[in-house]
């Protein structure tokens, strides 16, 4: 066993080892041609078709246009068993890259996003967890034979979200029946942090990155003149009075010794002139929390607070809540289960349990249906300082290419070693 902990791989483990390091030059390039064309989400036209021509090149059962863009590939092993499924999001940000001087690849693609010219970059690290599982498919092709069971590449659009008013991204995978035919028993997912160093997996049991929903808090008074505001009813004076109680539902109204939760509003807007008591008020704002219970719980605290404050001053105010992404929640028992495979993979010492994170993915919505266990996977380069890591979703993001082939083993030694020994 080395100094961090890895034991000496053999058999399935010794060839995936192999073919993991045979498959990282494609994997490198593939990411690198993904990030230099990148596709907002919906849009991953040109990516999904890179992907299912390569599926298919394998041999792999390929379907497309699979929740509009996505692609599925299918891959049944020589012997009969278990169906794993392993998930990648193909989808980039409308961000304006800052790389174009120091990355050959960099993006320099515009498009038009909402009405605004923007720029488009892969500024959350997708491009790379393509890549990596279609290195991983290659791997495991070259395993077929042996492998117990089935293995379902998804590859999903629009992670970072539809257009309003859309269903997208893996709930309308889900909708769409992505983990049916054939019926999918756990799946595995990962993702590359830019603050965390390369060879390091950080795992969570539970809840490890938060829900995410979005509400709307209308406030109706009565409009008045601004130098006779009694004769009317102030929304604008009650909407302050109703922002600065929501910031109690977390500090005082729930125990976030169960876990952590956030109330943010965002934005408020109401009136037109200094002069004028406008008729009503708006706020949006986001709710991010850990498990379940918590996040009903602050709905419901939310709506009271809000209604109780506005009939006190005499306004009435109308509460909507939209809830977006479920709380990414990995399953306990198949954590556990899969622990000592990531141990194998990247050494004890290189698998870190983790904090939860309250920003949200909707892989969630996968773990609502069938267990799943979510990764992160250290895309820092060795040394640096995580604090001045470039953050994802920015002009400025980074991550070093040497971490993704940890990945392509990580996530086919899951699905082998699942295949192999499944959870009762």
């Amino acid at each position: 066993m080395s100094m961090n902990g890895k034991a000496q791989p053999s058999g399935a483990a010794a060839q995936i080892d192999q073919l993991a390091e045979k498959v990282e030059p494609k994997v490198i390039q593939w990411r690198r041609d993904l990030h230099q064309n990148p596709e907002l989400g919906n849009f991953e036209v040109k990516t999904a078709e890179k992907i299912a021509k390569h599926l298919k090149s394998l041999g792999l059962e390929v379907k497309t246009g699979v929740a509009r863009t996505g692609v599925v590939g299918i891959l049944k092993g020589g012997q009969p068993g278990p169906v794993v499924a392993l998930r990648a999001d193909m989808d980039a940000l409308p961000v304006t890259e800052n790389n174009t001087h120091t990355l050959p690849f960099a993006s320099k693609v515009k498009t038009t996003f909402e009405g605004q010219q923007v720029g488009v970059m892969h500024a959350c690290g997708h491009d790379a967890h393509v890549a990596m599982l279609m290195g991983v498919a290659e791997v495991l092709s070259n395993l077929k034979k042996d492998l117990k069971g089935t293995v379902k590449f998804i590859f999903q659009p629009a992670e970072e979200g539809s257009a309003p008013g859309q269903v997208g991204g893996a709930k309308l995978m889900v909708q769409e029946g992505v983990l049916e035919s054939p019926k999918v028993d756990a799946i595995f997912g990962l993702h590359i942090r830019s603050d965390v160093e390369v060879g390091t997996i950080t795992y969570r049991p539970q809840g490890m990155m938060a829900s995410s929903d979005n509400f709307k808090i209308t406030v109706k008074g009565q409009q008045a003149h601004g130098g006779t505001p009694w004769m009317g009813v102030d929304p604008v004076v009650t909407s302050a009075y109703i922002v600065t109680a929501l910031q109690t539902i977390v500090s005082r109204q729930v125990d976030v010794t169960n876990a952590a939760a956030i109330l943010t509003v965002g934005a408020i807007n109401g009136g037109v002139r200094a002069n004028i008591v406008p008729s009503q008020v708006e706020m949006i704002g986001t709710i991010r929390a850990l498990d379940v219970p918590m996040q009903q719980l602050i709905h419901e605290r939310l709506r009271k607070t809000a209604t109780s404050i506005a009939t006190g001053a005499g306004a009435t105010a109308e509460v909507e809540i939209q809830e977006m992404t479920p709380v990414t929640y990995n399953h306990e028992a198949l954590t556990a289960h899969m622990l000592p495979s990531l141990q194998r993979v990247a050494g004890t010492n290189q698998v870190k349990l983790t904090k939860p994170v309250t920003i949200a993915e909707d892989y969630a919505y996968f773990q609502q249906k069938i267990p799943g266990l979510y990764l992160f996977l250290g895309g820092m380069p060795k040394g640096a300082d995580p604090a001045k890591a470039p953050s994802h979703h920015t002009p400025d993001f980074y991550i070093e290419e040497s971490g993704l082939k940890l990945g392509v083993q990580a996530l086919a030694n899951l699905a082998v070693d699942y295949l192999n020994n499944p959870l009762e």
